[in-house]
């Protein structure tokens, strides 16, 4: 599996191609450095460099790429399993489609889940300008292929999914992206942006305001909530325990779709969450009821993947209600 980082290995900071990557997971600072490696197995990586990764990008048989930004609290080694969870429900639904490439940030591995959420909210605030730096590389390969003359374009199609917090990593990164590097606004690279059980506050997207720059960024942008997620409801505790009085968008969606640009949908998904994730009723976008079969949320998300449409039935509609079955 390919995958991009921002943690600090123990290792060198120095790129060396070839060697082994072992993630220090003492240390939850967002490196400036960013890292471009394959897992070869449980806990065995190896760092192979942004040109031969992107030339493994392009050989890839899979039309599409998607960028999974996972949430809070999440080690390499729990995140890893989830993407390959992923990884297999779309080939389930169409081989060759879509390729899963994780982007890991540092969160704690503290103990506490009040003390992790804090830290890791500030390596989510950080990691925006590492992968500010990604985001470039990714223009310039589609653009053209930096690495060999005469190359043709890459006409495979970006998708990004964030999750939870990596809602947050999201939003600092392209407005870090859009300061730094492209002032006069950012292109149009992703085709979807999937926001699920997003932990940022429900005015985010609206014009004017810091999360707007994901709209400009993306041809759709899904955001998917419910209103019972238990996760949400301890993050929405924690921010008001610190005077930030926030409801969050994952729990309401769009505080009010008239006040977010048109390329935003809102998708609810309070009948299925609990039924999909009985503990917390967050992690509700992979396998449904039953491990490895694909739940409602997985299913509808998939289909915007392939069209490129997230309501091609009716292209006015900014909303809906996913229920089992």
């Amino acid at each position: 599996m390919l995958f991009i980082t921002n943690r600090f290995p123990r290792q060198s900071i120095k790129t060396r191609i070839h060697r082994n990557f072992d993630f220090d997971l003492a240390n939850n600072a967002a490196s400036n450095s960013v890292f471009f490696c394959e897992r070869l197995g449980r806990e065995v990586y190896e760092e192979i460099g942004s040109k031969r990764f992107l030339q493994r990008l392009k050989a890839a048989k899979h039309r599409q790429i998607l960028i999974y930004l996972h949430g809070y609290s999440n080690l390499p080694e729990d995140v890893f399993p989830a993407v390959e969870e992923f990884q297999a429900l779309c080939e389930a639904q169409e081989p060759e489609e879509a390729l899963v490439v994780p982007l890991i940030w540092p969160c704690d591995n503290d103990m506490g889940a009040v003390k992790d959420y804090w830290d890791d909210q500030e390596s989510a605030d950080l990691s925006g300008f590492s992968f500010a730096r990604v985001l470039q590389k990714f223009l310039a390969w589609r653009e053209h292929d930096q690495f060999e003359e005469d190359a043709a374009l890459c006409l495979k199609r970006i998708n990004l999914l964030a999750h939870s917090m990596g809602n947050r990593v999201l939003r600092e990164t392209l407005r870090v992206w859009r300061k730094y590097h492209l002032p006069d606004g950012v292109p149009l690279i992703f085709r979807n942006t999937f926001l699920v059980a997003p932990d940022i506050v429900n005015e985010a997207l609206d014009v004017g305001a810091p999360g707007e720059v994901i709209c400009h960024a993306s041809r759709n942008v899904t955001v998917y909530f419910a209103a019972d997620d238990l996760s949400l409801r301890a993050s929405k505790a924690v921010n008001l325990k610190n005077r930030i009085a926030s409801r969050r968008l994952g729990h309401t969606g769009p505080e009010d779709l008239a006040l977010v640009p048109r390329n935003v949908y809102a998708v609810d998904c309070d009948d299925v969450n609990i039924r999909y994730d009985a503990d917390r009723g967050h992690t509700y976008f992979r396998s449904g009821v039953n491990p490895g079969e694909p739940g409602a949320v997985f299913l509808h998300l998939f289909a915007a993947l392939l069209s490129g449409r997230v309501f091609p039935e009716d292209p006015a509609r900014r909303m809906t209600i996913l229920k089992e079955g």
